[in-house]
């Protein structure tokens, strides 16, 4: 079990905010699949603080999939404030700072992972934020900007701060924001933390691909959850395996075609019903490449969904080739 503030997760791990790829569609089906918490993908603060913007659809929370979450990036504290006042008046259950992301559009702004150099900042931020809303407010890091002394001491600078602060959870990322996802992730410092705060609720994330990555975070490095990212791009049987592990230790059979089939197609109509339909075609093969690599002749196939333009002929297309041989 896992607590945040007020809720309480049966399962210990979540979707953490995916940008350009946990919409509705993502987080619906990765509660079936039975993920207990999903995040919305990272908004500007600036446009969450927008009162026209969150009267969209696209940024409100769907009324079956609570708990969910919402993050936000930004480096202003009263913007990030306001911002997090509207993402919780539209029923979001809890609010995630993003002081993580290694995008260089963001780091040109001084945003994400760049606020790292700025411990200070970081917490007027956090300490606003948190002032502004009822809910969980949980924070996102990376374990510095670069590999540098300066980065390592201000990052501990910051746990300090946020043990201190009594935080509702920190989500690490073991690398540098230099090192974006490439390079191995250092799980080493991840317990350090937990291990000289033992207090603090502590996810890890990077490069979750398995339940063996989980048991690796929770039993050997003994954090208390962890955050699973790009693994599920395309994937959410690896919500199910994650879930099996802590039912029964067991890893699930690997999805049949057909069974890969309809999933898809189901994970293809809702983004349909989001989207317009050319736009909903270029959007979903973002998902392609993970849906593919359970098929024998992935590269063959990825080839030829991805010239796929029409949703009906997408439809039919991945009918065909996943249609399981007899």
């Amino acid at each position: 079990m896992l607590r945040l503030g007020e809720i309480e997760l049966e399962y210990p791990f979540f979707q953490t905010p995916l940008s350009g790829y946990s919409d509705y569609a993502m987080r619906k089906l990765a509660k079936e699949f039975g993920c207990p918490l999903t995040f919305a993908g990272v908004m500007l603060a600036k446009s969450a603080a927008n009162e026209k913007v969150l009267k969209k659809n696209a940024f409100r929370p769907g009324d079956d999939e609570h708990p969910v979450g919402a993050q936000i990036l930004g480096d202003e504290p009263v913007v990030m404030a306001e911002a997090a006042k509207g993402l919780a008046n539209v029923g979001f259950d809890i609010i995630d700072l993003n002081f993580a992301c290694p995008a260089p559009k963001v780091l040109r702004r001084k945003r994400g992972g760049a606020l790292l150099d700025e411990p200070q900042r970081i917490m007027e931020i956090y300490r606003q934020v948190r002032d502004a809303v009822s809910c969980p407010v949980t924070v996102k890091l990376r374990i510095g900007v670069k590999n540098l002394e300066k980065s390592k001491d201000d990052f501990w600078k910051l746990i300090e701060a946020f043990n201190n602060e009594q935080v509702d959870m920190l989500t690490i990322h073991g690398r540098t924001v230099d090192k974006k996802f490439s390079g191995d992730v250092d799980r080493e410092i991840l317990g350090q933390v937990k291990k000289q705060f033992p207090n603090m609720v502590i996810a890890g994330s990077g490069d979750i691909y398995s339940s063996e990555d989980v048991a690796d975070l929770l039993k050997d490095k003994g954090l208390d959850a962890v955050a699973v990212a790009r693994g599920a791009i395309g994937n959410p049987w690896l919500f199910a395996e994650i879930k099996a592990y802590f039912d029964s230790n067991q890893a699930p059979s690997k999805p049949s075609l057909n069974e890969v089939k309809d999933v898809m197609l189901r994970h293809f109509g809702m983004v349909c019903s989001l989207y317009p339909s050319v736009k909903a075609v270029r959007y979903f093969r973002k998902f392609l490449t993970g849906y593919c690599k359970y098929h024998p002749e992935r590269k063959k196939v990825i080839v030829t969904l991805m010239a796929v333009k029409k949703p009906q002929q997408l439809r039919e297309s991945i009918d065909i080739l996943f249609a399981d041989k007899i």
